[in-house]
This record gives C-alpha cells, structure tokens and sequence, in this order.
C-alpha cells in the first residue's frame, strides 16, 4: 500500500509539481477508494464517485488554506461526493443504476475478503456490512478507519460536520446494527441450518435490506437453535485493527508515465455517466455523453467525459480490469492541477472497432515506455507498454497447426469421450500431468499441467512431455488451498519446467494478474531477471455479478493483464460464482448468455491463444455450473458453449 504523502507533498503539488501530484494522487487513491468502496457497497457507482473526488481535489488544491489539514478535506470531499451521489440515485431511480446492483463481478465485501484474507469473526463482520443501511454504511466507511488507525475521531467529526457528541452518538447507533448484522449472517450461514429460520426466509430474495435484516434478527432472539449466535462476538474494534485499506483493484495503480494536460486548451477525460464542461476544446470519450464547452467535440470507445477546465487529463477505465477492476487510477487525476499542455492518445489493442484501448502515449515530449522484450511472434497484436515480460528471446512458437481455441477442463465423469466430442472443443486438460485414465476422442488436444511442487520430478515431467506438446504451470499457487507457493519457490522449481523442452505458460493465479507487485507480476518480474522463459499467460476468473455487465469485466480482465506482458493469453479456468453469497450460481440462462458474450470476445481477440470452460461435467457438484450431465445431454449452458467458437 503507498505511504500517504507529507505535507510537503501537498505542498509541492499545489505549486504544480507534476511527480509531487503523482504522488499524492497514488498515496490517497486507497484512502478514497476504501471510504467509498464500503460506503456505496460495491455499487457500479464506486468508480464514477472516487474520480468526481479526485478530480475535484485536485481542482480546488490551490484553494486549501492548510496543507497540514489535507487528509481531513480530502475525506471531507469524499463524503459530500457519496452523499451526492446517493442524492441523485435517490431523485432520479430510473435515470440510474438500481442500488442492488453491485459492481461487474465483485462487490466490494467480496474484494474485502479476497485482498484482505480475512476469516473467522473478521469476515463475518465485513459480510454484515451488506446489511446495513445507508447511513450507517457511509458512517461505517469512516469509523473502520478510526478503528484500524488510518483516520481520526477529529477527522470523522469533520468530514460529518457534527459535533463529537453527536458523531459519539452515531458511532455507538451504527455498531449496534453492524452487531444486529453480524448475527444475522452467522443465522444464514449455520453449518446446521435451522428448519424454522428456513420458513422465515422462505420467500426472501437473497438480497440483504433492513426489513429482512429485522426479521431475521428478530427470530434470532426468540429461537433456541440460532440464540447461541449472539453469543461470543468479539468487539468489532479488535478485529478491524490493521485491515483498514482495501488493495486496489488489478490495474488500479499509479502507472509508470503519468503526463497531465495542464494550461487552458482541450479537455480530455475518461469516465462514465458524467457531462463533459470544459474551456477549450472538450473531448467526450464516452458512451452516450456530450462534451460542452467552445469548441469541437468527439467519442472516442466507452466511457464518458468529466468536468474539466483547461488542459484536463483523466483517464479511467481505460486500464481497469478483474473484480471491481473499474475503480480508475492515479493517471485519471493528474490533468487538474497546473502545468504545460498535453494531448492524450489511445491505441487499440488490434485492430477491431471497439476493442479496449491497449496503451495510453502521453505527448509530452519525454520518452515513451517501451516493451522489455519483443511481443511473441504468435500473436500480431501491438506490443504494450510492460515492465513484466519476461527477458528472453527463445519464447517457443504456437504449433503451425493449432487447435481451435475452445476447450475446457476435465474430470472423471460417465461418457466424458462423449461430451468432448459434442461439445466441439479443440483441447481439453485434466490438471494432471497425463490423460491415460482420461482419454479424449481423435483430434482433440491433451494439455498436461504440472500442478505443484509435489509433481516437480524427474518422473512426472518425462509424463507431461510424453503427454502433449504445451505445458501449463502451476494451479494456483496463490492460494494455500491449491499449489501454495511463493515466488521465489516457483522461480526456484521453473527451470525443471524449461527442460522438459514444451511450450509453456505461466502459473495460472486465482486473481490479480494484471496487479502491479501480485504474485504473478513478482514472479513475472523474477523470470525476466533470472533469464526464464514463459511462453504464454494463464489465466483464471470467476465473477458475482450474474448479469449483463459480467462479459465486460472479464473481458477487461483479459485485455489489462495482456497489456501487462504483452504475452499470448490462455484463460484455463473461467465462470460464474458468488463464493461468499446466495445464490451461489446463476441461473441456467444467465449462464448462457454469459457465455456467448464471453466466448465472442475471446474469439475475436487474436491474442487469446485458447480458453477453457470450468468444467465440462454437470453431474454432483458441479451440476449448478457443468456443461453436460452425460456423453449427449448437454444443459443450457452446455449447449451455449457448443455453439461457441
């Protein structure tokens, strides 16, 4: 997590100290976007509300008296831009996107639980979040902040604009409702469920609000089997000590080469659901949204413009990608403060309409980020601008005759040759290092997988190279469930991997691949310095978000981890889950039309090189999410995935 700056910091960017707004910008992004995160819960608000804040900021810096005091205006700010923004969802329902809905594939409770790795107590409590109210949600942003030593009760009490009394008073209401909440999720996620609590919420929909908050609790009290769920809470303010600050999202970090457009001239923004006022000449990159100001106007890709005077530089979800992979970056911000002129420049990463921008080259006469090596020459998609590629110039090539992209993974399940076939898939892996009790049918591919450290030997590797011609690396090894393995025990094991001479792809993380210091990036990172080789990407995701938005962000996922290595993509793993709610799977037919919007992507994406279902059977426990409950039956989604490719 960045160090928050110093006041000279403050000072300095007041005065237009370009690298001075960079810093302060990427040192604060994490404080705005955990108060707003948890304020508006994962709402596909959260993006729009951090960049109105930074922008605005950054607009009024010169204006700040007291550069000692900025943390507290900055939070100030922040809240007035949540209150805002709940007015106007409040004033104009139609005109806005339903509160329920939570950000494309992750809420922010899920990212909470992920980035923060909590357990036990500590994940009750931020999955009891979800249910409280709105007010207690934004009073909560900031009191989980005084709790783990980020903000000061002087701080809270500014930014409420009450007095301590009164914010004393707000605080004890809002914790005797976190506490209501905890009990309530302990209720519903009893290993034994209780039968009359079943009947309570017979008719509940999933979504957590006040009035089943209420209901549930109520039962709770009366009930002999859920009363032992009020008993042995430990005080929300000895769990939350050191879990303040949600990391980023992958992609949301001060990049590399931050140039702001500063002076009077064009504007330039990159942002969502907001009207472009500028002096100049108003640029509107965006989607339905009109720039105004004297001068010419454009729509440039998806998004919308923001307010900007003079030269504005803000670029947002150009570079966002993964779970709440929307919230924008440090580089959205650095065109408000002063400066000299700047223009702004967006490439695609092929040469399809629509594709998401694959760089951004600032023209401010210094040097542009170059590639660390040559892009492979397997794909023909444009070479970004990466600082994890890795060294070597031995990368294996893609076999003259390549399978077709579509595969998926495998298990042990009656008439698996059948399904293979029926599905249409060009290759198929079984995380195993050979397929001899898994035999496909002619003509579809086997890829073996060195799992984890157990499988590096001598033995297993002569397997896999007799197996097949392409190499996948380890499964998730940063996960403790899965391969469990750091950086540097991967790097140690990766030349075993080298030798067995096949093509190979990277271990394949269970998120964050496109994460500036991830595990996949330190190991990326790692390989370009030890001189290894790493033939193509593997990816994993899985997304909450069971509607229509899903496609977007895995895609985005997809393209912002490419633009990081500038690799072949391989997506090994992909699908529908809330792993941390109800329902845990979507419907049938959210997962159809989830997979024909993904699996059009892929396809048309040149640098995705293959990817792959989880998993082919629906039988057991994967029912809820397989592609074929025998050789020839497949379910809705199964048929979907037939009919892709």
């Amino acid at each position: 997590m960045p160090e928050q700056p110093d006041t000279a910091t403050v000072l300095a960017a007041r005065a237009g100290d370009q690298a001075a707004v960079d810093r302060l910008i990427a040192g604060y992004l994490p404080l705005v976007y955990t108060i707003v995160g948890r304020a508006l819960e994962g709402h596909t608000d959260v993006d729009d509300v951090v960049q109105d804040t930074m922008l605005r900021v950054l607009r009024n810096l010169a204006d700040l008296r007291d550069p000692e005091a900025f943390r507290s205006w900055l939070v100030a700010i922040t809240v007035r831009q949540v209150r805002e923004r709940v007015r106007l969802r409040r004033g104009a329902p139609d005109a806005l996107v339903d509160a329920d809905i939570r950000d494309p594939g992750a809420d922010f409770t899920d990212l909470a639980i992920t980035r923060l790795e909590l357990s036990g107590q500590r994940r009750e409590t931020a999955e009891a979040t979800r249910w409280l109210d709105e007010d207690n949600r934004e009073l909560l942003s900031l009191w989980w902040l005084e709790a783990s030593g980020e903000l000061t009760r002087d701080e809270i009490v500014t930014a409420l604009g009450v007095t301590r009394q009164h914010a004393a008073v707000r605080v004890q209401r809002m914790k005797g409702q976190l506490e209501t909440a905890r009990v309530v999720v302990r209720a519903l996620a009893a290993p034994r469920p209780c039968p009359d609590l079943r009947l309570v919420v017979g008719d509940w929909d999933g979504h957590p609000t006040a009035l089943w908050r209420k209901r549930i609790a109520r039962h709770t009290r009366d009930c002999p089997h859920c009363a032992p769920a009020w008993s042995g809470l430990v005080a929300a303010e000895r769990l939350l000590v050191g879990m303040a600050l949600v990391p980023l999202p992958p992609a949301a970090t001060l990049g590399p080469s931050i140039a702001a457009a500063h002076g009077g001239g064009p504007a330039v923004a990159w942002g969502k659901g907001v009207a472009g006022q500028g002096g100049g000449h108003p640029v509107a990159v965006g989607k339905g949204a009109a720039g105004h100001g004297g001068g010419q106007s454009a729509a440039l890709g998806q998004g919308a413009a923001v307010k900007g005077g003079g030269h504005a530089a803000a670029l947002g979800k150009v570079i966002a990608g993964g779970v709440a992979r929307r919230v924008l970056t440090a580089v959205l911000a650095a065109g408000a403060v002063a400066g000299g002129g700047a223009a702004v420049a967006l490439r695609h990463s092929d040469d399809r309409p629509g594709t998401p921008p694959a760089a951004v080259a600032f023209a401010t006469g210094a040097p542009q980020p170059r590639p660390s090596s040559p892009a492979p020459s397997v794909t023909s998609a444009s070479a970004p601008a990466t600082t994890g590629a890795p060294a070597r110039r031995t990368t294996r090539k893609a076999p003259a005759a390549v399978a077709a992209k579509k595969g998926v993974g495998v298990w042990k399940f009656p008439g698996l040759s059948g399904a293979l076939g029926d599905v249409g898939a060009g290759w198929y892996y079984n995380w195993a290092p050979d397929n001899a009790d898994m035999r496909g049918p002619a003509g579809v591919e086997y890829v073996p997988m060195i799992w984890g450290r157990a499988a590096v030997t001598d033995a297993t590797l002569a397997r896999a190279r007799r197996a097949g011609r392409v190499l996948l690396g380890f499964n998730e090894p940063d996960l403790p469930a899965q391969a469990n393995l750091t950086v540097e025990q991967a790097l140690e094991l990766w030349p075993r991997l080298e030798r067995t001479g096949l093509r190979l792809g990277s271990p394949a993380v269970a998120y964050g691949g496109d994460a500036p210091g991830g595990w996949l990036d330190r190991f990326m990172s790692g390989a370009k310095a030890q001189g290894r080789r790493v033939d193509f990407i593997t990816l994993h995701w899985y997304g909450s978000d069971f509607g229509p938005a899903a496609v977007g962000h895995f895609l985005s996922y997809v393209d912002a981890v490419h633009r990081r290595y500038g690799l072949p993509i391989w997506v090994t793993e992909f699908g529908l889950a809330n792993f941390g709610g109800s329902p845990k799977y979507p419907t049938g037919a959210q997962q159809a039309a989830f997979i024909r919007g993904s699996t059009a992507g892929l396809q048309a994406r040149r640098y995705v090189e293959r990817y792959a279902w989880f998993g082919l059977p629906a039988v057991g426990d994967s029912a809820d999410f397989g592609l074929y409950r025998n050789g020839s039956t497949p379910t809705e989604a199964g048929k979907a995935y037939r009919a892709a490719g």
